[in-house]
């Protein structure tokens, strides 16, 4: 018999870091003021009053120090959880992540590998000030090297944090910080698919709706208000955007004959153009409409009294359905 117990997405990952840490002690957080506070977000609460200074500690506000140690420390065997406060601020470890973390096992020919997850809350809809909302995921996914990944509800956000712990590889665990208070069922005993899986939460004929982290929300309200009106949506959580789960996604298109992809990030050169275009090469004969995109406009993150308008919702995404219905 399973074990159910409801939790936050916050919590969820805070209990699933714990977990991880008891499993294995070489594994270490750290971050800007993670330790006594918690993190400004809360999510590593309690951390250090069960594990102690020596296996979570702050680190000074230096982003590119942070991942640099994280860096050192996988060469000497530790596996690091590093937080970067807020999305915004990852920019100046950009350098750090990309040029290093991302290389170092492919340059030594596996003699290294890089146990490194780097949590990031992104998105917007928190009324925040400037960088303190943002979508960046694109940028890693294109680095060979990386693994991106978010969760959308709390059970995966227990397990794909363990996941992303174990993995011998850097993953960059985007969480979707309008999401943390969002409360949902966990099981303790039995995990789902890979972290690198995408699921279908709600099955469809007429149309798939592809998303990941804050957008799964807003892609199954979509579905419950395209169903009063007739039209049955299929809505897939990505829950991986490097690799990407195409087999999944083109079993879908293969069934409905039309997708619609969502995010939070601008469609510019975007996870979702690079669904586009493999489902538009692999699927091509099975779609009935051209893939739609649906995300934030092309302009820098607004000021918070504008995000609602800049944040795609369920009528964005509608409007995206009846252009993929009419064709």
């Amino acid at each position: 018999m399973s074990n159910f117990v409801e939790m936050s997405i916050a919590k969820a990952i805070n209990a699933g870091m714990r977990k991880a840490m008891h499993d294995n002690e070489k594994v270490l957080v750290f971050g800007e003021d993670v330790a006594q506070l918690g993190g400004v977000f809360r999510v590593t609460e309690g951390i250090l009053d069960e594990f102690g200074p020596t296996r979570i500690f702050n680190s000074p506000i230096a982003e590119s120090g942070i991942i640099g140690t994280a860096i050192g420390l996988a060469m000497r065997g530790y596996s690091s959880v590093a937080e970067i406060q807020f999305d915004g601020f990852i920019f100046p470890a950009f350098n750090q992540i990309t040029s290093q973390l991302a290389k170092i096992q492919n340059r030594s020919e596996g003699f290294l590998t890089m146990p490194v997850v780097i949590r990031v809350p992104y998105g917007g809809g928190i009324g925040a000030i400037e960088h303190h909302s943002e979508s960046p995921e694109a940028y890693f996914a294109h680095t060979p090297g990386l693994r991106v990944i978010s969760p959308s509800n709390p059970n995966d956000a227990y397990w794909m944090i363990q996941q992303a712990i174990a993995s011998k590889d850097p993953v960059l665990f985007f969480e979707p910080k309008r999401r943390y208070w969002q409360k949902g069922q966990v099981n303790l005993d039995h995990p789902p698919a890979s972290m690198h899986t995408a699921q279908v939460l709600h099955e469809g004929h007429h149309a798939t709706v592809a998303a990941y982290g804050p957008m799964v929300a807003v892609a199954l309200q979509a579905a419950e208000i395209a169903a009063e009106e007739g039209t049955s949506l299929e809505v897939i959580d990505l829950r991986s955007m490097s690799p990407i789960d195409f087999n999944t996604i083109i079993t879908s298109v293969m069934k409905t004959g039309r997708l619609v992809v969502a995010h939070e990030a601008s469609t510019h050169v975007s996870i979702s153009s690079e669904i586009a275009a493999r489902v538009t090469e692999q699927a091509f004969y099975h779609l009935e409409a051209p893939v739609i995109r649906v995300g934030g406009f092309d302009v820098p993150y607004p000021p918070a009294k504008l995000e609602e308008k800049f944040l795609p919702d369920a009528d964005r995404i509608l409007e995206a359905i009846d252009r993929v219905m009419g064709y």
